[in-house]
C-alpha cells in the first residue's frame, strides 16, 4: 500500500470512527421527534386512503425508524394506500447519480414501480406522468440553505399538480439549522433559478412544509394560472415533537446522507457557512472524506495562517480553530460556539475577500461569464460580485452583511404566520 492509498484508508477510517459514537446515540434516542410520515401512519393514512398516490422522495425519505417511506407505504397496501409511482429528485431515489448529472427513467427492481426522474430530460413533472394520480406525497429532507436542489424540486411539483388538479401533500421534516435562525443574502428574480427558486436569505429557517405554504401562498412565488392557483390542494403533515430551537442531534433521529457530500449533519451546517465560500477562488472544503463544509484550507497557506485570519473577521457564533492533518494537510476546522446567536454565511464571504488578497490575481475578475452566473445564482444578486471585481481584498463586507442581516430580520418576521412550531 503506497503513501496515497494508506492516508485514503486511514482518513475513511477516521471519518467513520467520528461519526459512530453521534449515530450510536442518536439510535439510543430512539427518536423523540415524529416526522410527517410517522404522523401519516399514526392517523391510519387517513388522508391517502383510496386515492392513486405517487411519492417524491430519496434515500433520506425514511420514518424514525429509519424505514424508507416508499416501503411503508407498500406495506400500508392493507390499509387502503395505493402507491403506484415514483419520482426522483437530484441523485435519485436511491442517491446514488452523481451530482448535475441527468438522471434516467427507469422501473425500481425493489418494488416494480416505475421511477420518473425529476433531474433528467424534464424537472417538472409532466401530464403524462401525474396521469392516474389523486394525490403526490413530497418527502425529502432539506438542508435549510436555499441553494439547495430538494426544495426546488418540490416547487415544480407543487406547480405541475396544482395545473394537473393532483392534491400535494408535504410529509414534513425538520430543518437541521434548526428554525430560529434567518441569515445571508437573499435572492433577486433576475437569478432565480433550479439553486434558488424562493425569494428567501441564504439560510432560511423554515422546515420544507413552512417553506411550502409560505411559497403557495404567497403572491408571486409560484409559476400559477389564476384556474390552477384555485383549485390546487396543498397539505403538510406535521411533525410531532419538533420545536424551532432544535438542531439536528437534539431530535434523537439518525441522520441520512442527504447527497454525497452531505454525509452527516454537521456537512448541512458547513454548507451553510462554507458552501458559498469555495465556489470561486481556491479555498477548498473537507479533507478527503473528512469534515466536508468544515475544514477549510487555502493552497500554501499554513493552519495558523488562516485560522488568525478567520478570527479577525469576528464572525458571531462560529470558533475557527487551526487543525493539522497526519500528512500534515493544513486547515482550518469551523467550530460553532452559538449557533442560534451566529452569522454562518458572513465566513464564506471573507473567504471571497481573502481569496482575492492571496491570489496572484483576482479571481472574480478572471472568471468566465458561466461562472459569474452560476456564482450569482447562488449568492442571489450581482452587486456582491461587482463589489468584488472592483475592490478585490477591499471588499466592505461588514457592510453587505449589514444590509443583509436587516433583510433577513425581515423576513423572519413575514414568515412568522407560515410557521407550524413554537
Amino acid at each position: 500500500m503506497d503513501r496515497r492509498d494508506f492516508l485514503k484508508t486511514f482518513a475513511v477510517g477516521a471519518a467513520l470512527a467520528a461519526l459512530a459514537p453521534s449515530a450510536l446515540a442518536q439510535s439510543l434516542a430512539g427518536g423523540r421527534v415524529s416526522l410527517g410520515i410517522d404522523v401519516l401512519e399514526e392517523r391510519g393514512f387517513s388522508d391517502i386512503k383510496g386515492k392513486r398516490v405517487g411519492l417524491v422522495t430519496h434515500p433520506a425519505g425514511v420514518n424514525r425508524r429509519g424505514e424508507r417511506t416508499m416501503d411503508v407505504l407498500i406495506r400500508a397496501k392493507s390499509q387502503g394506500v395505493r402507491l403506484v409511482k415514483l419520482f426522483g429528485p437530484e441523485h435519485g431515489i436511491y442517491g446514488t447519480e452523481k451530482a448535475e448529472i441527468p438522471v434516467q427513467n427507469t422501473i425500481d427492481r425493489r418494488t416494480g414501480l416505475p421511477v420518473f426522474s425529476l433531474y433528467g430530460k424534464t424537472r417538472r413533472p409532466t401530464p403524462d406522468m401525474l396521469e392516474g394520480l389523486d394525490a403526490m406525497l413530497i418527502d425529502l429532507q432539506d438542508v435549510g440553505c436555499r441553494s439547495y436542489t430538494y426544495v426546488s424540486c418540490m416547487r415544480l411539483v407543487i406547480e405541475a399538480c396544482f395545473e394537473a388538479g393532483v392534491q400535494v401533500v408535504v410529509l414534513d421534516r425538520p430543518n437541521p439549522l434548526g428554525g430560529l435562525l434567518a441569515d445571508g443574502p437573499g435572492l433577486d428574480r433576475e437569478f432565480e433559478s433550479y439553486v434558488g427558486m424562493y425569494p428567501v436569505p441564504y439560510v432560511h429557517g423554515l422546515t420544507i412544509g413552512e417553506l411550502a405554504l409560505m411559497a403557495v401562498r404567497s403572491p408571486g412565488w409560484l409559476t400559477l394560472s389564476p384556474a390552477a392557483r384555485a383549485k390546487g390542494r396543498l397539505k403538510v403533515m406535521p411533525m410531532k415533537g419538533w420545536r424551532r430551537g432544535m438542531l439536528w442531534a437534539d431530535t434523537g433521529l439518525r441522520w441520512v446522507p442527504t447527497s454525497p457530500k452531505i454525509p452527516t449533519a454537521d456537512a448541512a451546517m458547513g454548507y451553510a457557512m462554507t458552501g458559498l465560500g469555495c465556489q470561486l477562488g481556491d479555498f477548498y472544503h473537507g479533507y478527503g472524506p473528512l469534515y466536508p463544509f468544515r475544514w477549510v484550507g487555502y493552497p500554501n497557506r499554513k493552519a495558523a495562517d488562516i485560522a488568525r485570519e478567520f478570527n479577525r473577521c469576528r464572525v458571531p457564533g462560529l470558533d475557527p480553530a487551526p487543525r493539522m492533518m497526519m500528512d500534515g494537510g493544513q486547515g482550518v476546522y469551523l467550530g460553532v460556539k452559538d449557533w442560534h446567536n451566529s452569522r454562518p454565511t458572513e465566513i464564506s464571504f471573507h473567504m471571497m475577500r481573502l481569496a482575492c488578497a492571496w491570489s496572484r490575481g483576482n479571481p472574480y475578475r478572471a472568471a468566465s461569464a458561466n461562472q459569474a452566473l452560476l456564482f450569482n445564482k447562488h449568492v442571489g444578486s450581482r452587486a456582491w460580485f461587482n463589489e468584488l471585481r472592483t475592490k478585490g481584498a477591499k471588499a466592505d463586507v461588514k457592510a453587505f452583511v449589514a444590509r443583509w442581516s436587516a433583510q433577513a430580520a425581515a423576513f423572519r418576521e413575514s414568515s412568522k404566520p407560515f410557521m407550524l412550531y413554537k
